[in-house]
């Protein structure tokens, strides 16, 4: 699609009230807070959003999958015939984990490494969010003995996500990236098969006395399967390697302040889809995954005998790491970035972040916030009366945001 033309004189405040989706534009930086030493990127050449990359090859590859089927069955790698697929599974919807049991995941540990082996392809999801909370005094009054007490809640005034998964993809379209399928360090304190953690027999803290190489995955995959524990559990972590996140925060917090934002301020990082679970396949796992019994268990106050027996008897292997590189260290050492570098990404995502704070938004930021944010489009609706209205409450907003700017907002109130 072509570009729009160029649209001066317009104020960064000015709220859209309307979107045209589909449009492109040049990134913009914001005077003053940007970095004008990291290059500029043009929007149309970012990666897409991780929804679309779903999407793209759903349907081509398995157009009739039955409801409740595994994720990575639409992944385009995904080479496992129907027969090949987990008899049970169940995905946690807030925190994207998922778990799965199936007795050819105990028994065989072919069968159990190629499932790991395609579990890693699918990404982690890390978000970047701005969180902004002030207190505000309340009064109330005593039911009893009518008096009247102070106090104070705690009120949101902005919170924002903007997800990172399509930088982790050096090509997101054909989904290839930097990720390292790996296993646990002998050195590094990990579930071992056990219910506490521990370094390889014979590792020190920092020095390996007569210790051999790390086990494989292959090799780690026996070891689960010759395991003769009656609860045990294997897991796989999606982690992001390589992103510098203590200098995110330092920008995000000078881009926020910059607004004489007064109030708490917390920036954090959180992800979705990390990490898989595999259970053995016995009544016990499966009581343990079934919603109505895990709530009859709290209602109950049963969870104060149940949580210590699963947790001491549960032996874990906590050995098989996905790494997914945002960035990694070159021979020269120099860092090669997937995609786009942290300050490259603060570049074009400052101008939209620093409008939606303005705005007191609670939401997820996406491309389209980016494009508008970029374009500052003062849309005309072709009816004079309605164009009217549109023009009086971006002056509204305009005036808002000033006095904002100049007296400082988001006070705490005592």
């Amino acid at each position: 699609m072509g570009k729009p033309s160029p649209r001066l004189g317009v104020s960064d405040d000015a709220v859209s009230m309307r979107t045209q989706p589909g449009e492109h534009s040049q990134s913009v930086p914001l005077d003053g807070t940007l970095d004008a030493d990291a290059p500029e990127l043009d929007i149309d050449d970012l990666p897409p959003l991780y929804e679309e990359i779903n999407a793209s090859g759903s349907s081509s590859s398995a157009p009739l999958l039955p409801s409740g089927a595994p994720p990575y069955i639409n992944h385009p790698h995904n080479i496992l015939p129907p027969g090949d697929w987990v008899s049970h599974y169940k995905r946690d919807e807030p925190t994207g984990t998922e778990l799965y049991l199936d007795s050819r995941l105990d028994h065989d540990p072919k069968f159990l490494q190629k499932h790991i082996e395609l579990w890693s392809k699918q990404p982690p999801r890390p978000f970047v969010r701005i969180h902004g909370t002030h207190k505000r005094r309340r009064d109330i009054t005593d039911p009893q003995n009518g008096r009247r007490k102070n106090d104070s809640e705690q009120v949101t005034d902005f919170d924002l996500h903007i997800e990172l998964t399509p930088y982790l993809y050096t090509d997101a379209v054909s989904q290839t990236s930097l990720m390292q399928l790996r296993t646990a360090e002998n050195d590094e304190k990990v579930r071992r098969g056990t219910v506490l953690r521990k370094r390889a027999p014979g590792a020190d803290r920092h020095i390996e006395v007569g210790l051999a190489e790390k086990p494989t995955l292959a090799e780690w995959c026996h070891r689960y399967c010759a395991s003769h524990a009656g609860l045990k559990c294997l897991t796989l972590q999606r982690r992001v390697v390589g992103f510098d996140d203590k200098k995110i925060v330092q920008k995000l917090t000078d881009l926020v302040r910059a607004t004489n934002y007064r109030g708490s301020l917390d920036i954090s990082f959180p992800k979705k889809d990390e990490y898989v679970h595999v259970y053995n396949d016995c009544e016990t796992n499966r009581w343990r995954t079934t919603r109505w019994i895990i709530w009859l268990c709290i209602f109950s106050l049963m969870f104060i005998f149940t949580w210590p027996y699963l947790w001491f008897r549960t032996k874990r292997f906590e050995t098989v790491f996905a790494d997914w590189h945002f960035s990694v260290m070159g021979a020269d050492g120099q860092r090669k970035y997937a995609s786009i570098g942290e300050d490259q990404w603060y570049n074009m995502w400052g101008r939209a972040i620093h409008r939606a704070v303005m705005e007191k938004r609670q939401c997820t930021l996406d491309q389209q916030d980016l494009l508008n944010s970029q374009e500052g489009q003062q849309e005309t609706f072709g009816h004079p009366v309605v164009d009217g209205v549109a023009s009086f409450v971006r002056a509204g907003v305009n005036a808002m945001n000033a006095v904002n700017r100049s007296l400082g907002w988001g006070y705490d109130e005592f």
